[in-house]
């Protein structure tokens, strides 16, 4: 039985990391069960110190428009928290859930900070992860969000995304618990905005520089862009 100490369990992509483990934990094949500490704001201290096999914060903000607005505030909970999980606790492995931001936004106060939080646990032995955008039920804000709105999008229409399922992106992490290194995951491919607009008919107006946001070094698991279409017009029809 290997042990996990699971931060941000609550969120969006923690959720589904959390889900992931639980379906491994049922699977046929037995080889790794794990158990499971899920930790939140309201319980971190009753785990400090502890040991685990693995580490995984997966309780980064995704606010980037907040991280705009007040920079203290994403510092602490990007840079300063990742410090506190990093050495508050002992693990085989450490495991870092960060975002293509750290490559691709370099000029904002929200991919700097992505950015020293990864450099803190790129001890050689830990696992980051760039996540690229991502789209699932329980999405509730984001480009996607904006699109389906009707309301204005605040990058170029040209600006091309390589939206990925997040039951993917949990399922990935489970399965690669033992990489190291950095690994960007999400969809092979990209689509511009534009283009995903005009395909569900939306009208969206776009304001703003041409902001990509693609995997580099895709790996042959990983899926296909063209997916979210089948979300996108799924949530059109609840919508109606």
């Amino acid at each position: 039985m290997k042990t996990v100490a699971l931060f941000g369990a609550n969120g969006f992509v923690g959720g589904e990391i959390l889900k992931a483990f639980h379906q491994a934990n049922q699977s046929a094949d037995q080889s790794s069960n794990y158990s499971v500490s899920s930790i939140t704001r309201e319980n971190f201290e009753n785990f400090m110190g502890k040991s685990y096999d693995y580490v995984i914060n997966a309780a980064m903000p995704s606010a980037r428009f907040k991280a705009k607005n007040d920079p203290l505030w994403d510092f602490r909970e990007s840079v300063e928290k990742t410090a506190k999980m990093y050495y508050g606790f002992k693990c085989k492995k450490f495991i870092q859930i960060s975002s293509i931001s750290a490559r691709c936004q370099p000029d904002t106060i929200y991919g700097r900070h992505k950015l020293a939080a990864e450099s803190l646990v790129d001890d050689g032995n830990s696992l980051i992860v760039r996540l690229g955008p991502m789209y699932a039920s329980t999405l509730s804000k984001g480009v996607l969000i904006d699109m389906l709105r009707g309301g204005k999008v605040f990058v170029g229409a040209d600006s091309r995304y390589a939206f990925a399922p997040l039951s993917f992106i949990g399922k990935w992490i489970v399965n690669n618990l033992d990489r190291k290194g950095i690994v960007e995951v999400g969809a092979k491919n990209s689509i511009a905005l534009g283009e995903l607009a005009r395909k569900l008919n939306l009208d969206v107006h776009f304001e703003g520089k041409d902001d990509h946001q693609e995997i580099l070094g895709h790996e042959n698991d990983f899926p296909d862009v063209e997916v979210v279409f089948d979300f996108m017009r799924e949530q059109q029809r609840k919508l109606k």
